[in-house]
């Protein structure tokens, strides 16, 4: 799913790309991709990406550009983390051990993994389908997610839930929470009979011959990332992960090579890992939500396509399959920034398959940072101005009283509060996903800077304006 911070902007800016009438899958050329890709690339500014197109048990071509912030080029063989396209990975490692009789998909999780034990009652009722369908009632509202992630172990992060509560009763609501797929994970470890990471490549990559891919960065190193700041890329160093990095939410390495093979597999052709029948769970609907186990339904140039996406710290990818024609789609970057433009390049893609012409992805994670750069030197020039002017604004109130005074400088330090609790702030407008400090100084590193700018300059001046009251009512004007 699409980082929810941005997820609603990428959506509603990408719905415009199509610039032709909606045409039913057909036969796309190695060089329109190409060309297609290319495009993208200048246009975006994107310091890497990998991307794959497959058609039912082909690949049709993979594609790598640009660099590492190391100078390393970039190639359909590069590895890179997919983010929360893990999921998908994670729900197929789960229903291996399904189809094996290992795991029961509706049977409580307390029962299969005794150590699950959250602090409600309710937590007795969660199933392992709920855990894959995101419906299990954990949220990130009630689970102390930064505990959890500090973690090294994903024994240590199930272990981590015992405090954490429920926000709604098994199977009523969805609620997008990783959590969800760390305790997935670690019932892999527990009915697998070994890590996650070596269950992972033994039975579902190995098999699929994703050589290139693993769970974490131990056996798999993956390209050194960057964060956008006002249009500039930055390298940066990826932050501590849940599980050391090798969780089931977010830890998988992989390339577009290897996700090539992932997508005809998903598409029902090649190697298959587990019965029809439970491919046909994995990519189905809840009861009570769009979202199946790893994948989400959108339309997407026309196409009704089942998606995932994903954003790390530096890194941003998406996944795609078309079932009515068999199509497949990946796109991996080592950039992230407040514009995803991941999903932009895949809704491309999408429409060279349906006989369209797309549109140029656009410069808007560009054009968006700009902005917020404006806002930072403004309100770098307004705390300068009002802090030269806060004389002539303590002359006029002094002697009056101190609620006066205190009305007029609440406003000032409204954006001061504001970032006091600013994680708090984007939490609650992302429909309650915990955002951290760590996180809102990466891929949001734009938006922090500008508003600490307004947030430093309204302190500045508030604090001024005190300094010179005061000095008027210790030395009225006049005194010598």
């Amino acid at each position: 799913m699409k980082r929810p911070l941005v997820a609603c902007v990428t959506t509603l800016l990408t719905l415009a790309l199509v610039a032709a009438p909606v045409g039913p899958a057909r036969a796309v050329s190695t060089n329109d991709i190409d060309a297609y890709l290319t495009e993208a690339m200048a246009a975006t500014g994107l310091p890497g990406m990998s991307a794959v197109v497959t058609h039912r048990g082909e690949v049709l071509h993979t594609a790598g550009l640009g660099h590492d912030s190391t100078g390393a080029p970039i190639t359909p063989d590069t590895p890179m983390r997919v983010a929360s396209v893990s999921k998908s990975f994670t729900a197929m490692a789960v229903m291996t051990l399904v189809d094996a009789g290992r795991i029961a998909l509706d049977e409580p999780v307390s029962r299969q993994l005794p150590e699950f034990a959250p602090a409600d009652a309710r937590a007795d009722r969660i199933t392992v389908r709920h855990l894959l369908n995101q419906t299990s009632g954990l949220s990130d509202r009630t689970v102390d997610i930064g505990a959890a992630e500090s973690a090294p172990t994903l024994a240590g992060y199930v272990a981590s839930l015992r405090t954490g509560r429920l926000a709604a009763e098994p199977g009523t609501r969805w609620f997008y929470c990783n959590a969800n797929y760390e305790v997935a994970a670690r019932l892999v470890e527990v009915a697998g009979g070994m890590g996650f990471g070596d269950y992972l490549r033994q039975r579902v990559l190995g098999p699929l011959g994703m050589t290139g891919s693993a769970a974490g960065d131990r056996e798999v190193r993956p390209a050194r990332g960057y964060n956008s700041l006002f249009g500039a890329w930055v390298p940066r160093r990826e932050r501590h992960m849940a599980a050391g990095g090798a969780g089931g939410a977010g830890g998988v390495v992989s390339t577009a090579a290897d996700l090539g093979r992932w997508l005809i597999s998903q598409t029902g052709h090649g190697p298959q890992l587990v019965t029809s029948r439970s491919l046909t769970t994995m990519h189905s609907p809840s009861a009570v939500g769009d979202y199946g186990m790893g994948w989400g339904p959108d339309t997407v140039s026309g196409a009704e396509l089942l998606v995932h996406s994903g954003n790390l710290f530096t890194y941003n990818a998406v996944e795609a399959i078309d079932p009515a024609s068999g199509y497949g789609f990946a796109v991996l970057t080592n950039g992230a920034g407040l514009y995803d433009e991941t999903y932009e390049i895949l809704t491309g893609l999408v429409a060279l398959t349906r006989g369209q012409t797309p549109a140029a992805p656009g410069s808007r994670r560009q054009l968006i940072e700009i902005a917020l750069a404006v806002v930072a030197l403004v309100a770098v020039g307004l705390g300068v101005l009002g802090v030269l002017r806060s004389r002539r604004w303590a002359g006029r109130r002094a002697g009056r009283p101190a609620w006066r005074i205190g009305l007029r400088l609440a406003p000032v330090l409204l954006p001061v509060a504001l970032f006091a609790v600013y994680p708090q702030l984007i939490s609650f407008l992302t429909n309650g996903r915990t955002v951290t400090w760590a996180q809102l100084t990466y891929f949001a590193a734009p938006l922090t800077v500008a508003f600490a700018a307004v947030a430093v300059a309204a302190l500045a001046t508030a604090g001024m304006r005190l300094i010179r009251l005061r000095s008027n009512i210790v030395a009225p004007a006049g005194t010598p």
